[in-house]
């Protein structure tokens, strides 16, 4: 049987403040905590119904019913098994100059972010660098909304400006504007930075003087149309263009 602090231990993992305090993050589901522990993490608390421990076997799990399950669980249906994991560190703080990679410049939306890690993880884009204006990307509806793709994606948070003067200097950083060029016309490499910006200002002024390639996608409505697209569908579609180039 669980107990009331055990409940309110995983409840206060849902402010950034506690998460960061103990280092662990709140995985939820089947397919989410499935992918996380076939990635090779290890989660300091699992709890799970009996269904669910019968089919996944794991070590020091705690079986609890389903109305355990819902007291613990953030979700409003909740589904088999919840675990609490450790948030990772990476040492690796520079883009691999050999391959793709993103930065998020003060991306806000929780949905827009776990959106845009399950997108690099479609697109094999292995490393996500986030300004430290970007929202947690271990809150738990970030979590919830990459379908497991957290368990494949480095997220990295750093001083974007730090980060950027560390590039060498013939380093392709690629950025999307309104008043950008025509990525469908544009060169492309597998090997750079795209960055994408804020869903209501885009991508801030100090970050794009440092973008060496400026890309638009092009609308293509005759008359009038949306003002822009969503931060992870611009996302999508330019990771898209990249690899159908590769």
């Amino acid at each position: 049987m669980i107990s009331k602090n055990q409940i309110k231990f995983v409840h206060q993992l849902e402010l950034k403040k506690f998460r960061k305090q103990e280092g662990l993050f709140i995985a939820e589901g089947h397919k989410v905590v499935g992918d996380l522990l076939k990635a090779g993490y290890s989660p300091k608390q699992l709890f799970a119904t009996a269904e669910w421990i019968a089919v996944n076997p794991v070590a020091d799990a705690i079986e609890v019913t389903n109305d355990e399950l819902t007291k613990l669980s953030l979700q409003q249906h909740p589904q088999q098994v919840l675990a609490l994991f450790p948030i990772p560190t990476h040492q690796h703080q520079t883009p691999n100059t050999q391959k793709l990679s993103i930065l998020l410049d003060n991306v806000q939306d929780p949905g827009n972010l776990g959106t845009i890690i399950r997108i690099a993880d479609w697109f094999g884009i292995d490393t996500i660098f986030c300004s430290e204006g970007t929202v947690d990307a271990w809150n738990p509806k970030v979590v919830q909304a990459t379908m497991g793709s957290i368990a494949r994606v480095h997220l990295i948070y750093i001083d974007t400006m730090q980060l950027l003067d560390s590039l060498p200097k013939d380093f392709s950083v690629y950025g999307t504007f309104l008043d950008g060029e025509n990525i469908y016309t544009q060169q492309l490499s597998q090997q750079g930075l795209i960055v994408m910006g804020n869903e209501g200002n885009g991508i801030s002024d100090a970050v794009r003087a440092r973008v060496t390639h400026k890309l638009l996608i092009p609308d293509f409505h005759k008359g009038p149309t949306a003002d822009s697209l969503n931060v992870a569908i611009a996302t999508a579609i330019t990771c898209s263009e990249f690899r159908r180039r590769g």
